[in-house]
């Protein structure tokens, strides 16, 4: 009865999700279970896209939790995604990895797909990383090549898909949260300059990350409008995360692996597939992996940055 009543109060079938959405209370509760259960107070989080999740692997000191025995938190189901959420000390710094995150073609609502970076924020987070698999649109990216992201274009947000639909709650950060600092500019430039220093320059690119809702691939005609709408890279995560940890005031830092190239050419017998993913992954991991952590020695030792 309490869920007719419920449902009768949702004015879509967006805010249908939004009337089961996790409260304020809820995060709070899973937060608190976390730093009961461990003594590391984790100022960088990071998440890892599919075959990224050895980033974990470098962390000292660890403590690890499977998703299945953290209360409220989702369970990840893709191939590449460990579903461990590890915290230990990343070249000296409290951090939080997400070995696998959550989709919206899981079957998810958004507001659960951001629920981690909800409760990183209220376990102390600061900065947020985020990394993704993602097919290259610009011609001139080759597979293997990491992007630094710039900014993104969230198609789902398009149609109201935006994990921030429904009650806002204040506690978390404003109604209307600007987004044209996604990324922030300093630690874009850090990146630049580490990848620089460790001789990768080679590889890195900087520019725009498209958000598709998958899980297809993209067309060939879709590839040929998200290259003209300035997509440089398409993908099926990380915008939604970024919206929430904006929301919460924690400032976000994106990386891009890019694993195929999108599918333009209609003569072509070429097709992108998972496992190609993966394997680009597993090549391209330990650059990603030197890359963020000597990003966030020297976040500890710069928190000026803005």
């Amino acid at each position: 009865i309490l869920q007719v009543k419920q449902l009768t109060l949702c004015s879509s079938s967006q805010s249908i999700f939004c009337c089961f959405r996790y409260t304020y209370e809820d995060c709070k509760k899973t937060a608190d279970w976390l730093l009961s259960n461990t003594k590391h107070r984790p100022r960088v989080a990071i998440i890892c896209g599919s075959g990224l999740g050895g980033l974990a692997d470098l962390l000292k000191d660890q403590v690890v939790f499977e998703y299945a025995k953290i209360p409220n938190f989702p369970q990840s189901t893709v191939v590449g995604h460990a579903g461990k959420l590890v915290f230990g000390n990343l070249n000296g710094t409290p951090s939080v990895v997400m070995q696998g995150r959550f989709h919206m073609y899981e079957g998810y609502p958004l507001w659960k797909v951001t629920f981690p970076v909800r409760i990183f924020h209220l376990i102390g987070v600061e900065t947020l990383i985020v990394t993704n698999a993602a097919g290259g649109l610009n011609p001139a990216y080759k597979v293997g090549d990491i992007m630094v992201i710039r900014d993104h274009i969230n198609m789902p947000g398009f149609s109201g898909q935006n994990p921030l639909v429904g009650p806002n709650d204040e506690r978390f950060g404003a109604r209307f949260p600007a987004m044209s600092d996604a990324y922030n500019e300093d630690l874009r430039k850090l990146a630049l300059k580490v990848a620089s220093e460790i001789g990768c320059s080679g590889f890195m690119q900087e520019g725009v990350y498209c958000a598709l809702g998958g899980p297809s691939y993209e067309t060939i005609a879709e590839c040929r409008f998200l290259q003209r709408l300035g997509a440089d890279a398409v993908g099926m995560s990380t915008a939604p995360e970024v919206i929430v940890a904006r929301h919460c005031g924690i400032r976000v830092f994106g990386f891009s692996l890019i694993t195929n190239k999108a599918i333009l050419d209609y003569d072509t017998k070429e097709k992108a597939n998972h496992e190609e993913v993966l394997e680009t992954s597993r090549q391209s991991a330990r650059t990603l992996e030197k890359l963020v952590s000597l990003m966030v020695q020297r976040i500890e030792h710069n928190n000026n940055l803005a």
